[in-house]
């Protein structure tokens, strides 16, 4: 069973995870009604389990009695599937299962995609086997559990191995601009006029991400100013925006860059202010030290971004750079690599 819900950021890793148990395995997946909407309901079987947050002094006595009953539904679900492991992408969503699973004698497994342990998997790193990271140097991890640190290359959809570079020289610069799975209304608003300035002296074509909502508007936008654009809500084709991207503007969610990376698509990211812990810049620092990256605040977001763009537009030294560190950084990451040492870690248990 895979418990996952809320972001995009936690229900993309599960279905990956999916893909890499699946072919010998009977893999459910667990989630809470807001991670229903990123999974294909024909492809996965999937059970609701709604774990309500306890940051709610009002609501913690009537919020602690739905987790007690969540967690005797979570015993005998895993009883009548017959469950042997639990692997859980992080968040509260995974609590009643979790302690459920610990009961039973079930095995446990995390996943932590960040440079940051998260609350979640901190409280829950005493119950599990292992816990799979993309680093092992991750900031609030205790000393006396980094034996059970598993360290993978980032978990990339299958798809994604199956892209090969365009190297079309005679084309529009290609800008992605990409909010994560919650959107980024700020990247509506402060983005585009530095790229309506720029595009009046570069050939460029906008790709990017908003809310349904504002589709058209943004649309609208950009034909008015002679910007070739294409305009999409969150979905499952991102791979396919990826790929025909040259550069991109993002939030620094682990999976969004793991994938831009693994593409060697250079990326601005702009970290998200209030991403718990600051987890969003430890993401992006992580990539920006070893020059794969621009990185730029939100606050000096439209002051900064035209000036980072135009820089590249004009010498073309440090993008290609980037591209090359990318390449460097990912030559050993492939499906295969990543689904052995997750089958290994298991039966090791």
């Amino acid at each position: 069973l895979i418990s996952t819900g809320g972001s995009g950021g936690h229900v993309i890793p599960a279905t990956i995870f999916y893909d890499h148990l699946c072919e010998k395995n009977k893999v459910i997946i667990s989630t809470d009604k807001r991670g229903l909407k990123y999974l294909d309901k024909e492809n996965f079987e999937i059970i609701i389990i709604n774990t309500p947050r306890l940051n709610n002094f009002f609501l913690l006595p009537l919020n602690l009695i739905i987790i007690l009953f969540q967690i005797m539904k979570s015993f005998f679900l895993l009883r009548r599937k017959k469950i042997d492991y639990l692997f859980s992408t992080g968040g509260y969503m995974s609590l009643p299962l979790i302690i459920a699973s610990k009961f039973i004698g079930i095995k446990i497994f995390l996943l932590e995609p960040n440079l940051v342990l998260g609350r979640a998997n901190k409280l829950f790193l005493n119950l599990c086997e292992k816990i799979f990271c993309y680093n092992d140097k991750l900031k609030n991890f205790p000393d006396n559990l980094k034996n059970k640190m598993v360290q993978i290359n980032p978990l990339i959809r299958k798809e994604f191995y199956k892209i090969k570079d365009d190297n079309d020289q005679n084309k529009k610069f290609r800008i992605l601009i990409v909010g994560g799975s919650q959107g980024a209304e700020i990247f509506d608003n402060k983005v585009k006029n530095p790229i309506i300035n720029l595009s009046k002296k570069f050939p460029l074509k906008i790709i990017q991400q908003t809310n349904k909502k504002n589709i058209s508007n943004l649309i609208n936008f950009y034909s008015k100013n002679n910007v070739e654009n294409l305009i999409f809500n969150y979905d499952n084709n991102f791979v396919s925006y990826i790929s025909q991207s040259d550069i991109c503007i993002t939030r620094a969610g682990a999976t969004t860059l793991a994938e831009l990376s693994f593409l060697n698509v250079p990326f601005i990211a702009v970290p998200l202010p209030s991403s718990k812990d600051n987890h969003q810049f430890e993401n992006a620092n992580f990539y920006f030290k070893k020059k794969c990256c621009w990185v730029i605040e939100q606050n000096d977001l439209e002051n900064n971004l035209e000036q980072v763009l135009r820089e590249i537009f004009q010498n073309k030294t440090d993008f290609v750079e980037k591209k090359e560190n990318l390449k460097k950084l990912n030559y050993q990451n492939s499906w295969n690599n990543v689904n052995q040492k997750i089958l290994e870690s298991i039966n090791e248990n």
